[in-house]
């Protein structure tokens, strides 16, 4: 799978973060070459700054309010994993047996799910750091997966969560080997998509560190100095961590199985995919689904506080569903709401969701949730239609129209 997409360079933050910049004196929206309207056009500078106090007022009573309650969440379920975990591989020793392969399998499949999603992700966004517990802090905590953490939290929290579905600006938009929306450059590699797609699900976990490593700029000849000297310095970590993950999985859990060792193989292997196809279900669930905006780069220049919080809001989709799959989504089905607050603890995402709805509702904004069925669906519905330009459907609609209406056929003869 070879990435093609090359979104313009994301600059450096600079300065003054635009998400604590000054009240807002106009609306900073300026409209994509693909038009559309602005979802936030009814709402007065003004308006949007009286958004951004009710916004910041939860936020506040949230931090003011987090506690030991939140500390004994978050170490039960460290403690939880970590105790899944190793019983899973205890159990796969013995993998020749149907229902041990069975069980560990289920367990490890679950322990990994668990880790990256409601422990790793939410760890490293630093939501815990006020613990001050070195063993869960976004510095020193290292999650089992084979990008590490560092490279990680560089594109995903300093350069995601700043531009969160801006054209050209957040590589998350696609990541580099997608194309989901009009705006987005068309290239020939596009109509492979559906199968780039599959195959990014499947390897989920090196996709990731591909894309951390920016390696599509890479083999699109877009590299400069600085972007080779960082290659130089993160390959060799990013195949190191791979080496040990494999070595674990493939090798000495395997050779400690003895006889088992083929059976455990298995286990891991699929432990591996369903942990990828998960994590990947749920994260292109983000930002993909329809109802979903994406943004002009010329528009966040300059953006207030309020707008910020709109872009956040309007960027980002949610999935309905209980606290199983809360928990096992790493509360990204609650996404919007952090990406409102992606330093708050995510237990508490459930807790604020019906005040952040009525606030959608209240401010005439589109909350976008579904089903995991349903937004799945309509991302890979975008997959599709995407994989090809728009001028492209236009002719294909133009075609089967005009057999609907005449009969007729408008095959070459």
């Amino acid at each position: 799978m070879t990435p093609t997409q090359n979104p313009t360079r994301t600059p450096p933050r600079t300065g003054t973060n635009t998400r604590i910049g000054n009240g807002t004196t106009r609306r900073h929206w300026t409209p994509k070459p693909s038009g559309g309207a602005d979802p936030a056009a009814h709402l007065t500078p003004e308006r949007i700054d009286e958004l951004a106090r009710e916004l910041d007022a939860i936020r506040e009573k949230v931090l003011a309010d987090r506690g030991a309650t939140d500390a004994a969440y978050i170490r039960r379920l460290v403690d939880g994993q970590r105790r899944l975990e190793a019983g899973s591989r205890i159990v796969l020793l013995f993998s020749r047996h149907p229902a041990a392969w069975i069980i560990g399998t289920a367990g490890l499949s679950v322990a990994k799910i668990l880790e990256n999603m409601e422990i790793g992700h939410n760890v490293m966004h630093g939501q815990w750091d006020w613990m001050r517990d070195p063993a869960i802090h976004s510095t020193t905590w290292e999650w089992d997966n084979v990008t590490p953490a560092a490279l990680w939290k560089h594109s995903h929290n300093e350069l995601h969560h700043t531009y969160t579905n801006v054209i050209g600006m957040d590589n998350d938009l696609g990541y580099g080997i997608l194309r989901v929306d009009p705006d987005q450059p068309w290239h020939p590699a596009f109509v492979l998509q559906p199968v780039w797609n599959v195959l990014n699900a499947i390897f989920f976990q090196y996709s990731i560190a591909l894309y951390d490593l920016d390696l599509y700029r890479h083999l699109s000849g877009r590299a400069d100095d600085s972007d080779r000297a960082r290659l130089r310095t993160e390959a060799p970590r990013v195949a190191r961590k791979i080496g040990r993950h494999l070595l674990r999985d493939y090798v000495i859990h395997p050779a400690v199985s003895g006889p088992n060792w083929a059976t455990t193989i298995t286990a891991n292997l699929t432990a591996n995919l369903a942990r990828n196809l998960w994590s990947n279900a749920i994260i292109i669930c983000g930002h993909f689904p329809s109802g979903v905006e994406t943004f002009d780069r010329d528009g966040i220049v300059g953006e207030s506080r309020g707008e910020w919080y709109l872009r956040q809001m309007l960027g980002s989709a949610n999935i309905t569903g209980g606290p199983v799959m809360h928990l096992m989504s790493g509360n990204l089905s609650h996404q919007i709401e952090h990406h409102m607050y992606p330093d708050l603890p995510s237990n508490r995402y459930a807790q604020i969701a019906p005040q952040v709805r009525e606030i959608f509702a209240r401010y005439g904004l589109h909350y976008a949730a579904g089903s995991l069925p349903r937004q799945l669906a309509s991302v890979w519905r975008k997959v599709f239609v995407h994989s090809l330009p728009e001028e492209s459907w236009t002719t294909i609609r133009g075609l089967f129209g005009r057999r609907r209406t005449d009969g007729s056929s408008t095959r070459p003869r």
